[in-house]
This record gives C-alpha cells, sequence and structure tokens, in this order.
C-alpha cells in the first residue's frame, strides 16, 4: 500500500512540514482492523468539515485516510485550527495527481455570486476515481472492512466502491437538515408530510443559486447515490431533531446520522495548528474590547463583492458606530497558493482614509482569519456572514447571532433556518434581492439592530441556549449527539459480514 505524494514544491514542502504531524508514511493494519477513507469535495466549506470528522472519527483510534490532491489537501491542513494537531497524528493525508486545472480570478461583477471560477477545480478532482480506487483495493486486502465517507459531490469517485467485497460507502451532506430536508420534498413534488407541530417556513426558490453548469455537475453525482450506504450531516438533533426526521421518513431505505457538530465546542488559543506567529492580531485586540461588543464580518471563501459594494458596506460598519472586525480579502481561488502575482484588490477601494477614520473602533483582516477563535471570544457579540452551513455551525455553537447575507447555494435557506425557525439572526438582505446594492444605511441598521438593541439582545441570548443545548448534546452517556456518534462508531466498527451493495 502507498500514498501518493506528489514531488512538486509545493507537494514537497507541504509533506516535510506535516508528515511527522499526519504520521510518517504508509501503515499496514492487522485483518481485523477498520480504516476509514474520506473524500472532500475541493471547497474550503467541504474540506473544512471533512478534516474535522476526520478528526472525531480518529478520536476512536480508527485509522483515517484523508484524499485529495495536493493543492487542496494543502490547503485544508493551512487553514486547520480549533484543535490539538496531535488529535490528527493518525490521519494520513494521500495527494493525488489530476491533471491541470485553470485556477482564474474570481469575477466581482459577475450576474451570479456562484464561484463559477472554482468549476475547473471541481471538475479536475472528479480524475480522482482511479487514484482512489487503487487505495481501496490496497487497503481491503489488509483490512476487515474499508468504510469510505465521501461528499455529496464527490460520488462519482467512489463509485468502484461496488466492486470491492469488503467496503462500503457514506455520503456526506454538507448542508443543514433544514435544507436537505426541502432539497429531498421538492424533488419528491413536495408530497403531504404527517402531521406535526413543525413550522415548515416559506423558503427562497433555488433560482440564481448556482448555475446551469454546476447544477449539471451535481447531476452527475447524484445518481451514484444509490450505492450508499447511509448519510451523516454536520449538525445535531439538539437544533434540527424535526427536519433529520422528516428526512428519515422520506428516506427511510438508509441510516441517516447527525453527527455534528465537528468542528470543536471549545478553543484554546495555544492549539492553533501552523500558527507560528503566536495568536493572530485580531485576538490581542479583541482582548481589549468590552464583553459582546464586536461584530464579526466575513462572507467566506468564495464572495467576490463589487467595488461599489464594498464601499458601501465600509460605510454602513463606520456610520453603525459599533465597533467590528471586518475580514476584507479576495475570494479563493481553484488553487489558492497561486495568485500569479496578483495583489489584493479589496483594500484598495476602501473610502479614503477609512482605516485611519476607524481606528480604534473597527479592525480590516486582509489575510487568512481564525474564525473559530474570534467567534469563541467572549468580545464577540455577531456575525454578518454569508450563511454557508459551516459559517452557521460554527456560530450557533459558539453561542452568536447572525446578521444574514446569503450569497448562492444553499446559504439563502440556511437564512431562513438561522433567523425564521431558531430565530438567532436577522435578515441583512432578502434573495429577491440579491442583485442590488445593500445600501450603507442598510447595511447601518442592521448591525445597530443586532448589536444594539433589546432585540438583539434576545437573539443573542437564544443563541447562548443554543450553544448550552448543543454542549449538553455531546456529553458522554446522555448527550443525544454523543449517543449517535457512537451509535455510527459501532455501525462501521461491527463484525458482521458485509452486506450486499444495492443496486
Amino acid at each position: 500500500m502507498a500514498s501518493r505524494y506528489q514531488s512538486s514544491p509545493m507537494a514537497s514542502n507541504y509533506n516535510n512540514s506535516h508528515r511527522k504531524s499526519l504520521g510518517n508514511g504508509p501503515k499496514v493494519f492487522p485483518p481485523s482492523q477498520v480504516v476509514v477513507v474520506v473524500v472532500p469535495f475541493p471547497a474550503q466549506g467541504h474540506l473544512n468539515q471533512l478534516l474535522h470528522l476526520s478528526r472525531l472519527i480518529s478520536s476512536h483510534n480508527i485509522p483515517v485516510h484523508f484524499v485529495g490532491t495536493p493543492t487542496h489537501n494543502h490547503q485544508t491542513i493551512a487553514r486547520a485550527q480549533g484543535f490539538d494537531q496531535n488529535s490528527i497524528s493518525n490521519i494520513q493525508i494521500h495527494d493525488f495527481k489530476v491533471p491541470p486545472f485553470a485556477s482564474p480570478a474570481p469575477n466581482p461583477n459577475a450576474e451570479s455570486k456562484f464561484p463559477s471560477h472554482l468549476l475547473p477545480s471541481f471538475e479536475a478532482s472528479s480524475n480522482l476515481r482511479e487514484p482512489v480506487a487503487a487505495l481501496l483495493r490496497s487497503l481491503s486486502s489488509v483490512s476487515r472492512r474499508v468504510v469510505v465517507i465521501h461528499d455529496s459531490l464527490m460520488a462519482s469517485v467512489v463509485q468502484d466502491v461496488t466492486h470491492i467485497a469488503n467496503c462500503e460507502s457514506y455520503t456526506f451532506h454538507s448542508v443543514s437538515a433544514f435544507t436537505m430536508f426541502f432539497y429531498i420534498w421538492d424533488a419528491m413534488g413536495r408530497p403531504q408530510i404527517p402531521k406535526t407541530p413543525l413550522m415548515i417556513p416559506k423558503v427562497p426558490s433555488l433560482e440564481g443559486c448556482f448555475t446551469t453548469q454546476f447544477l449539471d455537475f451535481i447531476t452527475s453525482q447524484y445518481e451514484f447515490h444509490k450505492f450508499s450506504k447511509g448519510a451523516i450531516y454536520n449538525t445535531t438533533r439538539a437544533i434540527e431533531k424535526p427536519y433529520m426526521e422528516l428526512i428519515e421518513t422520506m428516506i427511510n431505505h438508509k441510516n441517516h446520522w447527525a453527527l455534528g457538530p465537528f468542528n470543536p465546542l471549545c478553543v484554546d488559543k495555544g492549539l492553533i495548528p501552523n500558527n507560528k506567529k503566536g495568536r493572530h492580531s485580531c485576538i490581542d485586540w479583541l482582548d481589549k474590547q468590552e464583553k459582546e461588543s464586536v461584530i464579526y464580518v466575513s462572507f467566506g471563501t468564495t464572495t467576490a463583492f463589487t467595488e461599489t459594494q464594498i464601499k458601501h458596506l465600509a460605510c454602513g460598519l463606520e456610520n453603525s458606530k459599533q465597533k467590528f472586525i471586518w475580514v476584507l480579502r479576495d475570494a479563493d481561488r481553484g488553487d489558492f497558493f497561486n495568485n500569479n502575482g496578483d495583489s489584493n484588490t479589496r483594500v484598495e477601494v476602501l473610502p479614503k482614509g477609512y482605516e485611519e477614520r476607524i481606528e480604534g473602533m473597527g479592525l480590516i483582516v486582509r489575510d487568512w482569519a481564525p474564525q473559530l477563535e474570534i467567534l469563541n471570544h467572549p468580545s464577540t457579540g455577531g456575525f454578518m456572514s454569508h450563511c454557508g452551513w459551516n459559517s452557521c455551525m460554527e456560530s450557533i455553537t459558539m453561542g452568536v447571532p447572525i446578521a444574514a447575507w446569503p450569497m448562492h447555494s444553499d446559504q439563502p435557506r440556511n437564512m431562513v433556518l438561522v433567523s425564521e425557525v431558531l430565530k438567532v439572526g436577522l435578515v441583512v438582505k432578502e434573495w429577491e434581492q440579491r442583485n442590488e446594492i445593500v445600501a450603507d444605511t442598510a447595511v447601518e441598521n442592521a448591525v445597530r439592530r443586532l448589536m444594539a438593541t433589546e432585540e438583539g439582545g434576545e437573539m443573542r441570548q437564544r443563541a447562548v441556549n443554543l450553544k448550552h443545548a448543543i454542549r449538553k448534546s455531546k456529553v458522554e452517556g446522555e448527550g443525544v449527539s454523543r449517543v449517535e456518534f457512537e451509535s455510527f462508531i459501532a455501525h462501521v466498527t461491527r463484525y458482521s459480514l458485509v452486506q450486499s451493495h444495492e443496486t
């Protein structure tokens, strides 16, 4: 069995600096051993969630193999945060080479906010099928069972699981159970739902959420989901139990596990991997602020604002008179290590003298921000977010309410979950106005409403209540999330012979 590390300079530097903590070369396990192979989708929100899940599975003394391209594996580890790096010492990272792919810059002026510039990297990763199949066959010869956990958008890559007798696969959905319920319900023609006290709110249509090209990509992956033995979600029944139960009712021939939250619930500031310089400067700044006085502003790794929108956002934050940390950086490229010499032009469009005027009140972060640390900090009292599910889960687990400004994909429906169902957030921009500029006055009003009103305080208290509920769900022996995770581990490590595959 061989782990296929590539010889490119980037991969070489990455491997030399991380192989010790991630396992010194390939390992052969006894025949009784169960091993897990994790196949993430190459976008930051997906990569991050599955690295966290890999860490949690590895903590049960199960060997984990994490596969991807050298570029995206490097990206995953370089941005990891919130846990002791020793906790992933048993994870083997496999760098599999794919054909070169274009890595264009994001287009802030594109009609859709969907990151179409990343499509070449998404499509290139579909070429991982052959090396992944070789790895699975190799592992199957020395293991009792090989368990494959793949992102829902990487199903075609693991389709050869069906030809390996002691191998089985599970699909990871990177979205909320709420959003997944609506996807399934819509696909089934919205059949009648059993009587339930559950609120089924009106949600935005999928219009504008994806490009036609990416919808075709999704369709190409979903035809392989029939081979999966079950589905995994980064959520907890402590907050999404009704929607998990609806999913289980509609798709009752497979198991469904709510194994989240995957991210650490407590962030040890002394255990941030790859932070050779110590704490990020923004944490030092937060240390000087009053409790719950700062709103954190970040729109994920794929959002590219126009210059006009950046200026309106800047003025709105300034005029709110509320303290803020704003992550202002270009959206990721497909290969985020190669920017072709481009600078971060996002900073250049700020109003003249802006940073001088906001000194003491606001802080601009131009590099990668330690989001978990920021959300976990007592001075943070709100989060203006694109509502990607990864960010939503991190914010809720840290007890921080959300000012929702969705951009694409599942984000408009996550906005409804946050603002109408869980009631831990407010809406900055309705999806129907997605093509319009959010004026500085709207930004100002949203920030003040969340940070300086009784209504915002009530949202904050509800967010803290959910935080406590989530922590209770992870308590050993009685917590619903803890019990569910242990149930999943017991299932994949069972001693029964592998069942026949679905067709």
